[in-house]
């Protein structure tokens, strides 16, 4: 069984910027998300939204971010 990626502490995670793709009609500006993985963990990770840092992030498995199209190469 996975383990509750919600119970894990997350509060010395380090989040790094992630940015591509317009987030516009005009085609101006990029969309980003913030990304980090959860310490004391191989694989999981945090993305939260760049625009709005006081929400929650979200949690998910390496494999969750790589079946989305998510490379996580750049997160230590």
């Amino acid at each position: 069984m996975s383990p509750n990626l919600y119970a894990l502490p997350s509060a010395n995670a380090t989040l790094v910027r992630l940015c591509g793709g317009n987030n516009n009609e005009d085609g101006e500006g990029e969309a980003c998300m913030l990304i980090g993985r959860i310490p004391g963990t191989s694989d999981a990770y945090l993305i939260a939204d760049s625009k709005n840092p006081a929400a929650s992030p979200l949690r998910f498995t390496e494999a969750e971010l790589r079946a989305a199209g998510i490379d996580t190469t750049a997160v230590r």
